[in-house]
Protein backbone atom coordinates (compact mmCIF):
# COMPACT_ATOMS: atom_id res chain seq x y z
CA UNK A 1 0.00 0.00 0.00
CA UNK A 2 1.11 3.55 -0.47
CA UNK A 3 2.73 5.06 2.45
CA UNK A 4 4.16 8.87 2.96
CA UNK A 5 7.41 8.84 1.56
CA UNK A 6 6.75 5.17 -0.02
CA UNK A 7 5.51 4.58 -3.01
CA UNK A 8 4.62 1.64 -4.71
CA UNK A 9 7.14 0.16 -7.08
CA UNK A 10 9.26 0.94 -9.92
CA UNK A 11 12.40 1.60 -11.58
CA UNK A 12 13.83 3.75 -14.48
CA UNK A 13 17.02 2.90 -16.29
CA UNK A 14 18.52 6.05 -18.18
CA UNK A 15 20.79 5.63 -21.06
CA UNK A 16 21.74 7.08 -24.67
CA UNK A 17 18.86 9.35 -24.66
CA UNK A 18 16.58 6.17 -23.98
CA UNK A 19 14.37 5.75 -21.31
CA UNK A 20 13.27 2.08 -19.72
CA UNK A 21 11.08 1.88 -17.49
CA UNK A 22 10.29 -1.80 -14.91
CA UNK A 23 6.53 -1.80 -13.65
CA UNK A 24 4.78 1.90 -12.37
CA UNK A 25 3.04 1.77 -9.23
CA UNK A 26 0.94 4.23 -7.65
CA UNK A 27 3.77 7.41 -6.98
CA UNK A 28 5.80 6.68 -9.92
CA UNK A 29 4.66 9.90 -11.66
CA UNK A 30 5.23 11.61 -8.20
CA UNK A 31 8.94 10.17 -8.31
CA UNK A 32 9.84 11.31 -11.82
CA UNK A 33 8.25 14.71 -10.92
CA UNK A 34 10.63 14.99 -8.17
CA UNK A 35 13.48 14.55 -10.11
CA UNK A 36 12.94 16.95 -12.91
CA UNK A 37 12.92 13.71 -15.40
CA UNK A 38 10.56 14.05 -18.44
CA UNK A 39 8.58 11.19 -19.73
CA UNK A 40 8.52 11.66 -23.27
CA UNK A 41 12.40 9.48 -23.83
CA UNK A 42 10.74 6.62 -21.61
CA UNK A 43 10.18 3.90 -24.69
CA UNK A 44 10.15 0.68 -22.99
CA UNK A 45 7.98 -0.41 -20.00
CA UNK A 46 8.61 -4.00 -18.61
CA UNK A 47 6.00 -5.37 -16.39
CA UNK A 48 6.86 -7.92 -13.77
CA UNK A 49 3.09 -9.06 -13.04
CA UNK A 50 0.10 -7.49 -12.66
CA UNK A 51 -1.06 -7.07 -9.12
CA UNK A 52 -2.00 -3.60 -8.40
CA UNK A 53 1.01 -2.39 -6.89
CA UNK A 54 3.09 -2.88 -9.59
CA UNK A 55 0.58 -1.21 -12.40
CA UNK A 56 -1.85 1.58 -10.60
CA UNK A 57 0.46 4.26 -11.88
CA UNK A 58 0.52 2.63 -15.64
CA UNK A 59 -2.98 5.00 -16.95
CA UNK A 60 -1.28 8.12 -15.39
CA UNK A 61 2.35 7.64 -17.36
CA UNK A 62 0.28 7.12 -20.80
CA UNK A 63 -1.53 10.74 -19.95
CA UNK A 64 1.94 11.92 -18.90
CA UNK A 65 3.10 11.04 -21.96
CA UNK A 66 0.36 12.20 -24.59
CA UNK A 67 0.42 15.72 -22.42
CA UNK A 68 4.25 15.33 -23.57
CA UNK A 69 3.06 15.56 -26.98
CA UNK A 70 4.76 11.94 -27.34
CA UNK A 71 4.24 10.53 -31.02
CA UNK A 72 6.94 7.46 -30.78
CA UNK A 73 5.80 4.22 -30.30
CA UNK A 74 6.06 2.72 -26.91
CA UNK A 75 7.08 -0.66 -26.41
CA UNK A 76 5.34 -2.70 -23.62
CA UNK A 77 7.04 -6.51 -22.48
CA UNK A 78 5.14 -8.44 -19.77
CA UNK A 79 3.86 -11.98 -18.92
CA UNK A 80 0.83 -13.59 -20.38
CA UNK A 81 -2.16 -11.36 -20.21
CA UNK A 82 -0.44 -7.95 -20.91
CA UNK A 83 -3.32 -7.11 -23.97
CA UNK A 84 -5.86 -7.89 -21.47
CA UNK A 85 -4.12 -5.56 -18.71
CA UNK A 86 -3.34 -2.97 -20.60
CA UNK A 87 -7.04 -2.72 -22.20
CA UNK A 88 -8.51 -2.48 -18.61
CA UNK A 89 -5.67 0.04 -17.80
CA UNK A 90 -6.23 2.10 -20.95
CA UNK A 91 -10.39 2.52 -19.78
CA UNK A 92 -9.31 6.18 -18.38
CA UNK A 93 -6.79 6.87 -21.00
CA UNK A 94 -8.37 5.58 -24.48
CA UNK A 95 -7.17 7.80 -26.86
CA UNK A 96 -3.34 8.04 -27.05
CA UNK A 97 -1.38 10.35 -29.69
CA UNK A 98 0.91 7.37 -30.25
CA UNK A 99 1.18 3.54 -30.79
CA UNK A 100 1.27 0.90 -28.29
CA UNK A 101 3.48 -2.11 -29.14
CA UNK A 102 2.75 -5.29 -27.16
CA UNK A 103 5.73 -8.35 -26.89
CA UNK A 104 4.64 -10.91 -24.30
CA UNK A 105 6.81 -12.90 -22.87
CA UNK A 106 6.34 -16.83 -23.81
CA UNK A 107 9.51 -18.85 -22.44
CA UNK A 108 10.76 -18.94 -18.86
CA UNK A 109 13.89 -17.07 -20.13
CA UNK A 110 13.63 -14.82 -22.90
CA UNK A 111 15.61 -12.00 -24.34
CA UNK A 112 14.80 -8.47 -25.81
CA UNK A 113 17.65 -6.46 -28.01
CA UNK A 114 16.06 -2.71 -28.25
CA UNK A 115 17.71 0.97 -27.96
CA UNK A 116 21.37 -0.56 -26.75
CA UNK A 117 20.15 -2.54 -24.32
CA UNK A 118 19.95 -6.53 -24.07
CA UNK A 119 17.09 -7.61 -21.60
CA UNK A 120 16.58 -11.24 -20.24
CA UNK A 121 13.05 -11.73 -18.68
CA UNK A 122 13.55 -14.80 -16.48
CA UNK A 123 10.72 -16.61 -14.65
CA UNK A 124 10.35 -16.24 -11.03
CA UNK A 125 8.19 -17.80 -8.15
CA UNK A 126 4.98 -15.97 -6.94
CA UNK A 127 1.29 -16.13 -6.20
CA UNK A 128 0.89 -15.44 -9.62
CA UNK A 129 3.34 -15.46 -13.22
CA UNK A 130 6.13 -12.93 -12.57
CA UNK A 131 9.49 -11.99 -14.26
CA UNK A 132 12.47 -10.74 -13.22
CA UNK A 133 14.72 -8.83 -15.42
CA UNK A 134 18.30 -8.29 -16.55
CA UNK A 135 19.52 -4.86 -17.95
CA UNK A 136 22.69 -5.15 -19.77
CA UNK A 137 24.58 -3.09 -22.15
CA UNK A 138 26.92 -4.47 -23.82
CA UNK A 139 30.72 -3.05 -25.30
CA UNK A 140 32.57 -4.55 -28.04
CA UNK A 141 35.76 -4.73 -28.33
CA UNK A 142 38.45 -1.01 -29.18
CA UNK A 143 38.46 -0.99 -33.33
CA UNK A 144 41.98 -1.39 -33.80
CA UNK A 145 42.73 0.53 -36.77
CA UNK A 146 46.13 -0.92 -37.69
CA UNK A 147 44.53 -4.52 -37.83
CA UNK A 148 42.11 -2.67 -40.28
CA UNK A 149 44.63 -0.89 -42.28
CA UNK A 150 46.61 -4.28 -42.71
CA UNK A 151 43.90 -6.16 -43.65
CA UNK A 152 43.23 -4.04 -46.35
CA UNK A 153 39.24 -3.04 -45.51
CA UNK A 154 38.20 -0.46 -46.98
CA UNK A 155 37.40 3.02 -45.01
CA UNK A 156 34.11 3.40 -45.66
CA UNK A 157 33.22 -0.43 -43.88
CA UNK A 158 35.29 1.03 -40.48
CA UNK A 159 31.78 2.03 -39.22
CA UNK A 160 29.37 -0.47 -39.96
CA UNK A 161 32.26 -2.96 -38.83
CA UNK A 162 32.33 -1.26 -35.50
CA UNK A 163 28.85 -1.19 -34.84
CA UNK A 164 29.37 -5.21 -34.75
CA UNK A 165 28.03 -5.19 -38.85
CA UNK A 166 28.99 -8.11 -41.33
CA UNK A 167 29.61 -6.54 -44.69
CA UNK A 168 30.37 -8.50 -48.04
CA UNK A 169 31.94 -6.28 -50.72
CA UNK A 170 32.95 -6.88 -54.09
CA UNK A 171 32.58 -10.72 -53.13
CA UNK A 172 34.89 -10.49 -50.15
CA UNK A 173 32.87 -10.61 -46.12
CA UNK A 174 34.15 -8.42 -43.79
CA UNK A 175 33.46 -9.02 -40.57
CA UNK A 176 33.94 -7.43 -36.80
CA UNK A 177 36.07 -9.50 -35.51
CA UNK A 178 38.86 -8.72 -38.02
CA UNK A 179 38.76 -4.99 -36.86
CA UNK A 180 37.53 -5.15 -32.95
CA UNK A 181 39.67 -6.48 -29.70
CA UNK A 182 38.09 -8.62 -27.34
CA UNK A 183 34.87 -8.02 -25.69
CA UNK A 184 34.85 -5.13 -22.83
CA UNK A 185 32.90 -5.48 -19.88
CA UNK A 186 29.81 -3.27 -19.90
CA UNK A 187 27.19 -2.69 -17.62
CA UNK A 188 24.23 -5.35 -15.88
CA UNK A 189 21.51 -4.33 -13.66
CA UNK A 190 19.15 -7.61 -12.11
CA UNK A 191 15.63 -6.70 -10.96
CA UNK A 192 13.47 -9.06 -9.40
CA UNK A 193 10.74 -8.29 -6.83
CA UNK A 194 7.50 -10.30 -5.68
CA UNK A 195 9.35 -14.17 -5.95
CA UNK A 196 10.48 -16.47 -3.31
CA UNK A 197 14.13 -17.33 -3.41
CA UNK A 198 14.83 -19.61 -6.91
CA UNK A 199 17.95 -20.32 -7.99
CA UNK A 200 17.31 -18.70 -11.23
CA UNK A 201 17.85 -15.35 -9.25
CA UNK A 202 21.46 -15.38 -8.43
CA UNK A 203 22.19 -17.10 -11.92
CA UNK A 204 20.70 -14.09 -13.25
CA UNK A 205 22.46 -12.05 -10.79
CA UNK A 206 25.48 -13.06 -10.82
CA UNK A 207 28.60 -10.49 -11.86
CA UNK A 208 25.70 -7.13 -11.93
CA UNK A 209 26.80 -3.97 -11.13
CA UNK A 210 23.77 -3.71 -9.27
CA UNK A 211 21.13 -6.28 -7.79
CA UNK A 212 17.89 -5.21 -6.64
CA UNK A 213 15.92 -7.05 -5.01
CA UNK A 214 12.76 -7.33 -2.95
CA UNK A 215 13.47 -7.56 1.55
CA UNK A 216 9.53 -8.12 2.16
CA UNK A 217 10.35 -9.22 5.40
CA UNK A 218 12.54 -8.59 7.92
CA UNK A 219 11.11 -10.38 11.14
CA UNK A 220 12.42 -13.81 11.63
CA UNK A 221 8.60 -14.31 12.71
CA UNK A 222 7.50 -14.07 9.64
CA UNK A 223 8.90 -16.56 7.45
CA UNK A 224 5.91 -18.71 7.20
CA UNK A 225 4.28 -15.57 5.81
CA UNK A 226 7.03 -15.18 3.54
CA UNK A 227 6.46 -18.75 2.08
CA UNK A 228 2.97 -18.74 1.92
CA UNK A 229 2.46 -15.19 0.38
CA UNK A 230 5.39 -16.40 -2.31
CA UNK A 231 8.00 -13.60 -0.80
CA UNK A 232 11.55 -13.36 0.63
CA UNK A 233 13.09 -12.63 3.83
CA UNK A 234 15.39 -9.98 3.84
CA UNK A 235 17.89 -12.63 4.79
CA UNK A 236 17.05 -14.88 1.67
CA UNK A 237 17.79 -12.28 -0.63
CA UNK A 238 21.26 -11.29 0.95
CA UNK A 239 21.90 -15.39 0.76
CA UNK A 240 21.05 -14.93 -3.00
CA UNK A 241 23.64 -12.01 -3.63
CA UNK A 242 26.07 -13.99 -1.66
CA UNK A 243 25.93 -16.69 -4.58
CA UNK A 244 25.54 -13.97 -7.05
CA UNK A 245 28.28 -11.83 -5.86
CA UNK A 246 26.86 -8.29 -7.48
CA UNK A 247 28.93 -4.91 -6.87
CA UNK A 248 25.72 -3.64 -4.94
CA UNK A 249 22.98 -4.99 -3.89
CA UNK A 250 19.83 -2.72 -2.92
CA UNK A 251 16.90 -4.36 -0.92
CA UNK A 252 13.20 -2.81 -1.64
CA UNK A 253 9.56 -3.64 -1.48
CA UNK A 254 9.41 -3.70 1.61
CA UNK A 255 5.88 -4.85 3.61
CA UNK A 256 3.85 -1.98 5.01
CA UNK A 257 4.05 -3.76 8.46
CA UNK A 258 7.60 -3.30 8.45
CA UNK A 259 8.47 0.24 9.58
CA UNK A 260 11.68 -0.03 10.33
CA UNK A 261 13.50 -2.12 7.71
CA UNK A 262 17.06 -0.98 8.85
CA UNK A 263 16.34 -2.38 11.98
CA UNK A 264 16.99 -6.13 10.82
CA UNK A 265 19.99 -4.84 8.33
CA UNK A 266 23.24 -6.04 10.36
CA UNK A 267 22.01 -10.09 9.85
CA UNK A 268 21.74 -8.87 5.73
CA UNK A 269 25.19 -7.54 5.74
CA UNK A 270 26.65 -10.46 8.15
CA UNK A 271 26.00 -12.58 4.94
CA UNK A 272 26.41 -9.90 1.97
CA UNK A 273 28.36 -6.40 3.27
CA UNK A 274 27.48 -4.95 0.07
CA UNK A 275 23.74 -4.77 0.55
CA UNK A 276 21.89 -1.39 1.56
CA UNK A 277 18.07 -0.37 2.11
CA UNK A 278 16.60 0.72 -1.24
CA UNK A 279 14.52 3.91 -0.50
CA UNK A 280 12.19 6.16 -2.46
CA UNK A 281 14.19 8.43 -5.45
CA UNK A 282 17.48 6.53 -4.64
CA UNK A 283 19.63 7.03 -7.62
CA UNK A 284 22.99 5.64 -9.08
CA UNK A 285 25.15 6.72 -12.38
CA UNK A 286 27.02 2.97 -13.08
CA UNK A 287 29.90 3.94 -15.51
CA UNK A 288 32.20 1.91 -17.82
CA UNK A 289 35.40 1.00 -16.10
CA UNK A 290 37.39 2.87 -18.68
Amino acid sequence: MPLPKRHLTSLLTRYNGSSLLIDCGEGTQISMREHGWNFKPVDTICFTHYHADHVSGFPGILLAMANADRTEPLTLIGPKGLSRTVSGLRVIAPELPFALKLVEITEPEQVFELNGYRITAFRVQHSMVCYGYTIEILRPGRFDVERAKAAGIPLKLWNPLQKGQTITLDGVTYTPDMVLGEDRKGLKVTYCTDSRPVPVIARQAEGADLFICEGMYGEADKQQQAKDKKHMMMTEAAQLAAAAQPGAMWLTHYSPSMMHPEWYMDKVTEIFPRASLGTDGRTEILNFED
